[in-house]
Protein backbone atom coordinates (compact mmCIF):
# COMPACT_ATOMS: atom_id res chain seq x y z
CA UNK A 1 0.00 0.00 0.00
CA UNK A 2 1.28 3.45 -0.91
CA UNK A 3 0.47 6.27 1.50
CA UNK A 4 -0.16 9.84 0.45
CA UNK A 5 2.67 12.25 1.13
CA UNK A 6 0.90 15.58 1.30
CA UNK A 7 2.00 19.10 2.10
CA UNK A 8 0.47 21.42 4.69
CA UNK A 9 0.89 25.16 5.21
CA UNK A 10 4.40 25.51 6.71
CA UNK A 11 3.91 28.83 8.51
CA UNK A 12 0.86 30.30 10.19
CA UNK A 13 -0.03 33.09 12.59
CA UNK A 14 -3.26 32.99 14.57
CA UNK A 15 -4.84 35.58 16.83
CA UNK A 16 -6.78 38.80 17.00
CA UNK A 17 -4.75 41.65 15.52
CA UNK A 18 -2.29 39.29 13.80
CA UNK A 19 -2.98 40.92 10.41
CA UNK A 20 -0.62 43.68 11.52
CA UNK A 21 2.28 41.23 11.26
CA UNK A 22 1.84 40.91 7.49
CA UNK A 23 4.42 43.66 6.91
CA UNK A 24 7.01 41.70 8.92
CA UNK A 25 6.24 38.53 6.94
CA UNK A 26 6.70 40.34 3.63
CA UNK A 27 9.89 42.08 4.80
CA UNK A 28 11.58 38.67 4.84
CA UNK A 29 10.78 38.30 1.12
CA UNK A 30 11.83 41.82 0.04
CA UNK A 31 15.58 41.42 -0.47
CA UNK A 32 16.51 43.42 -3.59
CA UNK A 33 15.86 46.83 -5.07
CA UNK A 34 12.75 46.52 -7.22
CA UNK A 35 11.26 43.62 -5.28
CA UNK A 36 7.50 44.00 -5.22
CA UNK A 37 4.45 42.29 -3.75
CA UNK A 38 1.06 41.72 -5.38
CA UNK A 39 -1.99 42.09 -3.16
CA UNK A 40 -5.10 40.41 -4.56
CA UNK A 41 -7.92 41.76 -2.40
CA UNK A 42 -11.68 41.09 -2.48
CA UNK A 43 -13.16 44.39 -3.63
CA UNK A 44 -15.69 44.25 -0.78
CA UNK A 45 -12.85 45.72 1.31
CA UNK A 46 -12.22 48.66 -1.03
CA UNK A 47 -12.77 52.00 0.73
CA UNK A 48 -13.18 50.12 4.02
CA UNK A 49 -10.90 50.37 7.10
CA UNK A 50 -9.01 47.18 6.15
CA UNK A 51 -7.88 48.77 2.88
CA UNK A 52 -5.95 51.39 4.83
CA UNK A 53 -4.12 48.68 6.76
CA UNK A 54 -2.71 46.84 3.73
CA UNK A 55 1.10 47.28 4.00
CA UNK A 56 1.67 48.10 0.32
CA UNK A 57 4.67 50.22 -0.67
CA UNK A 58 4.77 52.49 -3.71
CA UNK A 59 6.50 49.64 -5.60
CA UNK A 60 3.75 47.13 -4.91
CA UNK A 61 0.64 46.23 -6.86
CA UNK A 62 -2.84 46.16 -5.31
CA UNK A 63 -5.57 44.53 -7.42
CA UNK A 64 -9.19 44.69 -6.27
CA UNK A 65 -10.82 41.38 -7.17
CA UNK A 66 -14.26 41.04 -8.69
CA UNK A 67 -15.63 37.87 -7.08
CA UNK A 68 -19.21 38.31 -8.24
CA UNK A 69 -18.77 34.98 -10.03
CA UNK A 70 -16.87 31.91 -8.92
CA UNK A 71 -13.19 32.15 -10.03
CA UNK A 72 -12.79 31.40 -13.72
CA UNK A 73 -9.68 30.26 -15.57
CA UNK A 74 -10.08 33.24 -17.91
CA UNK A 75 -9.96 35.62 -14.93
CA UNK A 76 -6.87 33.90 -13.52
CA UNK A 77 -5.12 34.25 -16.88
CA UNK A 78 -6.09 37.93 -17.17
CA UNK A 79 -4.82 38.67 -13.64
CA UNK A 80 -1.57 36.81 -14.36
CA UNK A 81 -1.05 38.82 -17.55
CA UNK A 82 -1.70 42.05 -15.63
CA UNK A 83 0.99 41.15 -13.08
CA UNK A 84 3.44 40.13 -15.81
CA UNK A 85 2.93 43.44 -17.62
CA UNK A 86 3.56 45.32 -14.37
CA UNK A 87 6.72 43.25 -13.76
CA UNK A 88 8.00 43.93 -17.28
CA UNK A 89 7.49 47.67 -16.88
CA UNK A 90 8.78 48.01 -13.33
CA UNK A 91 11.08 45.12 -12.44
CA UNK A 92 12.83 43.90 -15.62
CA UNK A 93 10.26 41.15 -15.94
CA UNK A 94 11.08 39.59 -12.57
CA UNK A 95 8.14 38.06 -10.77
CA UNK A 96 6.82 39.50 -7.50
CA UNK A 97 8.50 38.15 -4.37
CA UNK A 98 5.09 37.33 -2.92
CA UNK A 99 1.41 37.16 -3.84
CA UNK A 100 -1.05 37.92 -1.03
CA UNK A 101 -4.64 36.64 -1.30
CA UNK A 102 -6.93 38.58 1.05
CA UNK A 103 -10.66 37.88 1.30
CA UNK A 104 -13.05 34.94 1.16
CA UNK A 105 -12.58 31.57 -0.51
CA UNK A 106 -12.65 33.02 -4.03
CA UNK A 107 -9.95 35.58 -3.24
CA UNK A 108 -7.83 32.91 -1.55
CA UNK A 109 -8.22 30.60 -4.56
CA UNK A 110 -7.28 33.42 -6.93
CA UNK A 111 -4.19 34.21 -4.85
CA UNK A 112 -3.05 30.60 -5.11
CA UNK A 113 -3.88 30.38 -8.82
CA UNK A 114 -2.00 33.55 -9.84
CA UNK A 115 1.04 32.53 -7.76
CA UNK A 116 1.07 29.22 -9.67
CA UNK A 117 0.54 30.68 -13.13
CA UNK A 118 3.39 33.19 -12.78
CA UNK A 119 5.80 30.24 -12.85
CA UNK A 120 3.96 27.78 -15.12
CA UNK A 121 3.46 28.41 -18.84
CA UNK A 122 0.16 28.22 -20.67
CA UNK A 123 -3.38 28.87 -19.54
CA UNK A 124 -4.69 27.82 -16.14
CA UNK A 125 -7.36 25.56 -17.71
CA UNK A 126 -4.61 23.15 -18.75
CA UNK A 127 -3.74 22.57 -15.08
CA UNK A 128 -7.23 21.67 -13.84
CA UNK A 129 -6.78 18.25 -12.33
CA UNK A 130 -4.45 16.44 -9.95
CA UNK A 131 -0.69 17.11 -9.80
CA UNK A 132 -0.35 18.71 -13.24
CA UNK A 133 1.59 21.76 -12.00
CA UNK A 134 5.30 21.42 -12.89
CA UNK A 135 7.01 24.36 -11.15
CA UNK A 136 6.80 25.77 -7.61
CA UNK A 137 4.63 28.86 -7.23
CA UNK A 138 5.75 32.34 -6.29
CA UNK A 139 5.78 32.73 -2.49
CA UNK A 140 2.15 33.28 -1.49
CA UNK A 141 0.30 34.34 1.65
CA UNK A 142 -3.37 33.64 2.42
CA UNK A 143 -5.46 35.78 4.76
CA UNK A 144 -9.14 34.82 5.15
CA UNK A 145 -11.73 37.50 5.94
CA UNK A 146 -14.59 34.97 6.09
CA UNK A 147 -14.35 31.43 7.44
CA UNK A 148 -15.54 28.07 6.22
CA UNK A 149 -14.06 27.17 2.85
CA UNK A 150 -10.77 25.83 4.18
CA UNK A 151 -9.08 27.45 1.15
CA UNK A 152 -6.38 28.79 3.45
CA UNK A 153 -5.37 25.20 4.30
CA UNK A 154 -6.06 23.22 1.12
CA UNK A 155 -3.91 22.06 -1.80
CA UNK A 156 -6.43 23.09 -4.42
CA UNK A 157 -7.67 26.24 -6.08
CA UNK A 158 -11.13 25.60 -7.49
CA UNK A 159 -11.69 27.14 -10.93
CA UNK A 160 -14.44 27.14 -13.53
CA UNK A 161 -12.87 26.43 -16.90
CA UNK A 162 -14.21 26.27 -20.45
CA UNK A 163 -15.47 22.71 -20.04
CA UNK A 164 -15.41 21.87 -16.32
CA UNK A 165 -15.25 23.14 -12.76
CA UNK A 166 -12.19 21.55 -11.19
CA UNK A 167 -9.30 22.63 -9.00
CA UNK A 168 -5.62 22.88 -9.67
CA UNK A 169 -4.73 20.24 -7.08
CA UNK A 170 -1.04 20.28 -6.24
CA UNK A 171 1.44 20.45 -3.38
CA UNK A 172 2.66 23.67 -5.00
CA UNK A 173 -0.82 25.17 -4.54
CA UNK A 174 -0.57 25.22 -0.74
CA UNK A 175 0.04 28.64 0.79
CA UNK A 176 3.55 29.27 2.17
CA UNK A 177 2.10 31.39 4.97
CA UNK A 178 -1.36 32.05 6.34
CA UNK A 179 -2.50 34.69 8.80
CA UNK A 180 -5.71 33.88 10.68
CA UNK A 181 -7.01 37.01 12.39
CA UNK A 182 -10.55 36.52 13.81
CA UNK A 183 -11.04 40.31 13.87
CA UNK A 184 -11.19 40.25 10.07
CA UNK A 185 -14.37 38.15 9.87
CA UNK A 186 -16.54 40.47 11.98
CA UNK A 187 -19.40 42.13 10.15
CA UNK A 188 -19.86 39.50 7.41
CA UNK A 189 -23.53 39.48 6.22
CA UNK A 190 -25.51 36.79 8.09
CA UNK A 191 -26.49 34.66 5.08
CA UNK A 192 -22.97 34.69 3.65
CA UNK A 193 -21.53 33.86 7.08
CA UNK A 194 -23.89 30.88 7.31
CA UNK A 195 -23.41 29.52 3.78
CA UNK A 196 -19.62 29.77 3.97
CA UNK A 197 -19.56 28.22 7.44
CA UNK A 198 -21.69 25.35 6.16
CA UNK A 199 -18.98 24.57 3.59
CA UNK A 200 -16.81 23.67 6.58
CA UNK A 201 -19.58 21.69 8.30
CA UNK A 202 -20.27 19.73 5.10
CA UNK A 203 -16.54 19.06 4.54
CA UNK A 204 -16.52 17.32 7.90
CA UNK A 205 -19.69 15.30 7.37
CA UNK A 206 -18.46 14.05 3.99
CA UNK A 207 -14.97 13.22 5.26
CA UNK A 208 -16.12 11.46 8.45
CA UNK A 209 -18.65 9.33 6.53
CA UNK A 210 -16.38 8.50 3.61
CA UNK A 211 -14.39 5.41 2.64
CA UNK A 212 -11.16 7.45 2.71
CA UNK A 213 -11.46 8.23 6.43
CA UNK A 214 -8.46 7.52 8.67
CA UNK A 215 -7.46 8.58 12.18
CA UNK A 216 -5.52 11.61 10.94
CA UNK A 217 -8.51 12.97 9.04
CA UNK A 218 -10.91 11.89 11.79
CA UNK A 219 -9.01 13.81 14.48
CA UNK A 220 -9.25 17.09 12.58
CA UNK A 221 -12.76 16.44 11.25
CA UNK A 222 -14.29 15.58 14.62
CA UNK A 223 -12.81 18.63 16.32
CA UNK A 224 -13.86 20.87 13.43
CA UNK A 225 -17.39 19.43 13.60
CA UNK A 226 -17.51 20.09 17.35
CA UNK A 227 -16.45 23.70 16.77
CA UNK A 228 -19.14 24.08 14.08
CA UNK A 229 -21.72 22.85 16.58
CA UNK A 230 -20.58 25.44 19.13
CA UNK A 231 -20.75 28.22 16.53
CA UNK A 232 -24.03 27.38 14.79
CA UNK A 233 -26.07 25.78 17.58
CA UNK A 234 -24.76 27.37 20.78
CA UNK A 235 -23.96 31.00 19.79
CA UNK A 236 -20.60 30.70 21.52
CA UNK A 237 -19.10 34.09 22.50
CA UNK A 238 -15.79 33.17 20.85
CA UNK A 239 -17.52 32.10 17.65
CA UNK A 240 -15.20 34.05 15.31
CA UNK A 241 -12.11 32.29 16.67
CA UNK A 242 -13.87 28.93 16.73
CA UNK A 243 -15.16 29.18 13.15
CA UNK A 244 -11.75 30.26 11.89
CA UNK A 245 -10.16 27.20 13.50
CA UNK A 246 -13.01 24.95 12.33
CA UNK A 247 -12.35 26.11 8.76
CA UNK A 248 -8.62 25.41 9.00
CA UNK A 249 -9.11 22.02 10.66
CA UNK A 250 -11.81 21.05 8.16
CA UNK A 251 -9.33 21.84 5.38
CA UNK A 252 -6.74 19.69 7.12
CA UNK A 253 -9.20 16.83 7.46
CA UNK A 254 -9.95 16.64 3.75
CA UNK A 255 -6.25 16.97 2.92
CA UNK A 256 -5.87 13.37 3.99
CA UNK A 257 -9.35 12.19 3.12
CA UNK A 258 -11.83 13.66 0.61
CA UNK A 259 -15.19 15.38 0.26
CA UNK A 260 -18.17 13.53 -1.16
CA UNK A 261 -21.60 13.57 -2.78
CA UNK A 262 -22.58 17.12 -1.81
CA UNK A 263 -19.48 18.71 -3.29
CA UNK A 264 -19.81 16.68 -6.48
CA UNK A 265 -23.41 17.86 -6.95
CA UNK A 266 -22.52 21.41 -5.93
CA UNK A 267 -19.85 21.60 -8.62
CA UNK A 268 -22.55 20.87 -11.18
CA UNK A 269 -24.79 23.63 -9.76
CA UNK A 270 -21.92 26.12 -9.85
CA UNK A 271 -20.71 25.20 -13.32
CA UNK A 272 -24.11 25.30 -15.03
CA UNK A 273 -26.18 27.64 -12.88
CA UNK A 274 -23.52 29.91 -11.42
CA UNK A 275 -24.29 29.29 -7.76
CA UNK A 276 -21.52 30.28 -5.37
CA UNK A 277 -19.91 27.36 -3.62
CA UNK A 278 -21.37 27.89 -0.14
CA UNK A 279 -25.02 28.25 -1.10
CA UNK A 280 -24.60 25.58 -3.80
CA UNK A 281 -23.41 23.15 -1.14
CA UNK A 282 -26.40 23.98 1.06
CA UNK A 283 -28.91 23.46 -1.77
CA UNK A 284 -27.33 20.10 -2.60
CA UNK A 285 -26.87 18.94 1.00
CA UNK A 286 -30.54 19.50 1.82
CA UNK A 287 -31.54 16.60 -0.49
CA UNK A 288 -28.89 14.15 0.73
CA UNK A 289 -30.58 12.65 3.81
CA UNK A 290 -30.18 9.18 2.29
CA UNK A 291 -26.39 9.72 2.19
CA UNK A 292 -25.83 11.66 5.42
CA UNK A 293 -28.99 11.27 7.58
CA UNK A 294 -27.67 12.67 10.87
CA UNK A 295 -25.65 15.39 9.14
CA UNK A 296 -28.67 16.66 7.18
CA UNK A 297 -30.86 16.56 10.29
CA UNK A 298 -28.44 18.80 12.24
CA UNK A 299 -27.95 21.03 9.18
CA UNK A 300 -31.69 21.71 9.10
CA UNK A 301 -31.61 22.54 12.82
CA UNK A 302 -28.83 25.04 12.11
CA UNK A 303 -30.83 26.59 9.26
CA UNK A 304 -33.88 26.94 11.49
CA UNK A 305 -31.89 28.55 14.30
CA UNK A 306 -30.38 31.15 11.96
CA UNK A 307 -33.58 31.77 9.94
CA UNK A 308 -32.04 30.56 6.69
CA UNK A 309 -34.48 29.81 3.85
CA UNK A 310 -32.91 27.99 0.91
CA UNK A 311 -34.01 28.62 -2.67
CA UNK A 312 -36.35 25.86 -3.86
CA UNK A 313 -37.11 24.55 -7.32
CA UNK A 314 -33.85 25.91 -8.71
CA UNK A 315 -33.55 23.25 -11.43
CA UNK A 316 -37.17 23.11 -12.56
CA UNK A 317 -36.68 25.28 -15.67
CA UNK A 318 -33.36 23.77 -16.74
CA UNK A 319 -33.03 22.69 -20.36
CA UNK A 320 -32.26 19.06 -21.05
CA UNK A 321 -28.82 20.07 -22.33
CA UNK A 322 -28.02 21.93 -19.09
CA UNK A 323 -29.27 19.05 -16.96
CA UNK A 324 -27.00 16.69 -18.91
CA UNK A 325 -24.09 19.08 -18.41
CA UNK A 326 -24.69 19.15 -14.64
CA UNK A 327 -24.86 15.37 -14.53
CA UNK A 328 -21.59 15.06 -16.49
CA UNK A 329 -19.89 17.57 -14.20
CA UNK A 330 -20.98 15.78 -11.03
CA UNK A 331 -20.20 12.28 -12.31
CA UNK A 332 -16.74 13.35 -13.51
CA UNK A 333 -15.43 13.86 -9.97
CA UNK A 334 -14.15 10.33 -9.49
CA UNK A 335 -12.24 10.75 -6.17
CA UNK A 336 -15.34 12.23 -4.51
CA UNK A 337 -17.59 9.33 -5.49
CA UNK A 338 -14.85 6.83 -4.65
CA UNK A 339 -14.94 8.34 -1.15
CA UNK A 340 -18.71 7.83 -1.02
CA UNK A 341 -19.01 4.29 -2.42
CA UNK A 342 -15.53 2.86 -2.87
CA UNK A 343 -13.87 1.58 -6.06
CA UNK A 344 -17.12 0.30 -7.59
CA UNK A 345 -18.80 3.70 -7.40
CA UNK A 346 -19.64 3.76 -11.12
CA UNK A 347 -22.20 1.01 -10.53
CA UNK A 348 -24.05 3.33 -8.12
CA UNK A 349 -23.52 6.81 -9.56
CA UNK A 350 -25.78 6.57 -12.58
CA UNK A 351 -27.22 9.44 -14.61
CA UNK A 352 -30.61 8.43 -13.23
CA UNK A 353 -29.46 8.84 -9.61
CA UNK A 354 -27.90 12.24 -10.29
CA UNK A 355 -30.93 13.44 -12.25
CA UNK A 356 -33.27 12.42 -9.41
CA UNK A 357 -31.17 14.36 -6.89
CA UNK A 358 -30.94 17.48 -9.07
CA UNK A 359 -34.68 17.38 -9.73
CA UNK A 360 -35.33 17.46 -5.96
CA UNK A 361 -33.44 20.77 -5.71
Amino acid sequence: MKFRNFKTVPKMIFGRGSFDQLDDVLADERQKVGDFVVFLVDEVHKDKPLAERIPATDKDMVIWLDVTDEPKTTYVDALTAEVQTFAAENNNGRNPVSVVGLGGGSALDLGKAVALMLTNEGGSASYQGWDLIKNPAVHHVGIPTISGTGAEASRTTVLTGPDKKLGMNSDYTVYDQIIMDPDLIQGVPANQWFYTGMDCYIHNIEALNGTYINEFARAFGEKSLDLCSQVFLQDHPDSDEKLMMASYMGGQSIAYSQVGACHALSYGLSYVMGYHHGIGNCIAFDVLEDFYPEGVKVFREMMKKHNIVLPKGVTKDLSEADMDKMIRTASGLAPLWDNVYGPNWKEKVTPELLRSLYERM
